[in-house]
């Protein structure tokens, strides 16, 4: 269509439409990522290593700073997204029957730098934010900077209930905020010619509106990364790029 003879800006809806989903999508989506990993599993194995390595950087700041492991936690949910653009190209090309490789997964963020960069630094933000509030808790809560000796025991005991409490209040309002602007942004920039603000609106959009399906899917997201963690994160060489797969079927599944 030529650009003349597009229809008014008024007229065009702010984000792209939508799909109504089922509840029982996410278990399909995970389903499709599981077959996306098993026909590319050396990129898979790549990219489950690093967020392998991710969780043991985290476990060491637990161990001698354990005031950032939220911050970092932040930090990770900045990168994980990125990481997983790879995963997502990957699917990408396997849903076009095209040839899939490491360097084009790893360089699959060139075509749409710019807008990349504008996203990223919105959740750069966020995370800057985020970890200020998580020192703010550990300052009202203690007298001093505690000393966990990287025990989790210690820091699970009832004494640190209240803490304990605000702790992970404060870590999952960032954590929905940040799952909200970008359980489909990043796929569908990587897809489509969509700008940052767009792919974000589009992502609200869809956690608000199909709230239900949503939850379920952040919370199988939540739940297999908690037990991937438990073998010495040895979970997330498989678990991580699982999910990274899947979140681009829900892209395809949710936005039309």
């Amino acid at each position: 269509m030529h650009p003349s003879s597009a229809p008014p800006s008024e007229d065009r809806p702010l984000t792209p439409e939508l799909r109504p989903l089922r509840l029982s999508a996410p278990l399909g989506w995970l389903a499709a990522g599981w077959r996306d990993f098993r026909r590319a599993p050396l990129i898979g194995l790549f990219f489950g290593a690093c967020f392998m390595a991710m969780g043991w950087a985290l476990l060491a700041v637990f161990k001698h700073a354990p005031a950032y492991t939220l911050a970092l936690s932040a930090g990770f949910l900045l990168v994980g997204p990125f990481l997983c653009m790879g995963l997502y190209q990957a699917s990408r090309r396997l849903e076009r029957g095209e040839p899939v490789g490491l360097a084009d997964a790893l360089f699959a963020w060139r075509s749409h730098g710019g807008q990349m960069a504008i996203y990223g630094c919105a959740l750069l933000i966020l995370e800057m934010i985020w970890g200020r509030a998580s020192l703010v808790v550990f300052a009202v809560s203690f007298d001093g900077m505690p000393d966990f000796s990287g025990s989790l025991s210690t820091l699970l005991s009832g004494d640190n209930l209240g803490f304990l409490v605000a702790y992970l209040c404060v870590g999952a309002l960032f954590a929905g905020l940040i799952f909200s602007v970008s359980v489909v942004a990043i796929p569908m920039m990587l897809d489509r010619e969509v700008d940052a603000i767009t792919a974000a609106l589009t992502s609200m959009k869809l956690t608000l509106t199909q709230t239900g399906v949503m939850l379920l899917w952040g919370a199988l997201i939540t739940g297999l990364v908690l037990l991937a963690l438990l073998p010495g994160f040895a979970g997330l060489l498989f678990v991580g790029p699982v999910i990274g797969h899947a979140s681009w079927h829900a892209y395809r599944a949710a936005v039309i």
